[in-house]
């Protein structure tokens, strides 16, 4: 059944008239009907760095983003997803593209790879219309206009369009499915018939889409990797990591494209992560109440209440089972500040949770898998990557909180 109260984010919404209107119109037989819309939809373009185009989202909750960085959309795809993907090599390789939006991931992929190789990529977008948009910008790149000529097909055969006019062939080597459907619902029928050498997960923000960010999502994505599989996401938010790592999945960092942070990078084999999480960043994922995960138990929750689920498990936990994120108390430990009105904003949240000060042995006890030597007098050797540290840090403050 159709959960009613889901809202996807999509194109923004003046484009998304003009859009169903030419549906409605070549439905009818109009055949100038996308050359008019492309005329009325140039004022919602977004050119980007690379010269390559975006458009800005729909408004939610008051806020809009646009689809890709304005460092340049395809270069994003190129930097974010499949270069960090390693598929270099391999004869065969399959997808899975989450929230394809414009298909630039997709595209950037079969242009990046060497043309004998077979591609399988199943892209998934819940918006007919943000697909459609794809027909209305001009190809960046070569490889687009396979992307054009499938989801053309894909519309004209679910008789949304009327008409086809891509003639270019799509070679026999590369196989596109595409999915317009909640990206939760395709992993299900998914699940169990086909593995992936990289899952691309390309939503909006975790707080705009946090349906596509949940530990029972990740669980999901988990399970559809081969040995050598990766799921790269542009996100470095805590959350997020948190939900990958309770999941089972080691996490690294993923390409620095156009932001302070890189992305993240998950798989089941720890060898595939290049650059374990900063310091700093696996603290707050297991210390801290903003790494608490999205929750979406039967994988059809709304984004609201998903969100409320967060934030009501944030605040029960928060100052009696974790340490609160303000201030960011937990990347203190073991550390001087000299900032008094810091030190002492500092000093509160750790007492909160019975931790005397920052050097205590409490403190150090719960860092210590961080550190190359023990500092707590437990005699453990730093563990090698950051899922075992952050599970380790998680349950020495669980030990302390009891």
């Amino acid at each position: 059944m159709k959960n009613k109260d889901y809202q996807a984010l999509t194109v923004t919404e003046d484009a998304l008239k003009i859009i169903k209107k030419c549906f409605h119109d070549e439905k009818k037989g109009d055949k100038g009907a996308r050359k008019v819309a492309k005329k009325y939809l140039k004022e919602y373009f977004v050119k980007t760095n690379d010269d390559s185009y975006t458009f800005n989202s729909n408004i939610i909750n008051g806020k809009s983003e646009t689809m890709h960085t304005h460092h340049g959309a395809i270069t994003e795809s190129l930097e974010k997803f499949v270069k960090p993907a390693k598929l270099e090599g391999k004869k065969e390789i399959k997808i899975l593209d989450i929230c394809s939006g414009l298909g630039y991931n997709a595209a950037a992929c079969i242009e990046y790879l060497e043309d004998s190789v077979k591609i399988e990529i199943d892209m998934v977008e819940i918006s007919k219309e943000t697909l459609a948009a794809a027909l209305f910008i001009d190809s960046p790149i070569s490889s687009y206009n396979i992307i054009k000529k499938a989801v053309e097909d894909r519309l004209y055969e679910k008789g949304i369009l009327g008409f086809k006019f891509h003639d270019k062939k799509i070679s026999e080597r590369i196989n596109i499915n595409i999915y317009i459907d909640d990206a939760r619902k395709v992993v299900k029928h998914i699940e169990g018939h086909k593995k992936y050498d990289a899952i691309f997960l390309d939503p909006f923000s975790p707080l705009k889409s946090p349906e596509l960010y949940s530990i029972e999502f990740f669980d999901s994505l988990k399970n559809l990797l081969n040995e050598s599989g990766v799921i790269l996401t542009y996100t470095s938010a805590a959350p997020v990591r948190s939900a990958m790592v309770q999941t089972g999945l080691h996490v690294g960092e993923g390409p620095q494209f156009g932001r302070k942070s890189g992305g993240t990078i998950a798989s089941n084999d720890p060898e595939l992560i290049e650059r374990q999480l900063r310091e700093n960043d696996e603290r707050m994922v297991a210390l801290s109440d903003a790494g608490i995960p999205f929750r979406d138990p039967n994988l059809n929750g709304s984004s609201d209440k998903i969100i409320e689920r967060r934030e009501n498990e944030r605040k029960c936990v928060r100052g009696t089972r974790k340490f609160a994120s303000t201030v960011k108390t937990p990347i203190y430990l073991f550390k001087d500040i000299e900032e008094e009105r810091l030190k002492k904003r500092v000093l509160k949240n750790i007492n909160a949770l019975g931790i005397d000060n920052l050097k205590s042995k409490k403190a150090r006890f719960i860092i210590c898998p961080q550190y190359e030597e023990c500092i707590c007098e437990c005699g453990s050797l730093k563990l090698d990557n950051s899922r075992d540290r952050i599970n380790e840090m998680m349950k020495r403050l669980s030990k302390i909180t009891e």
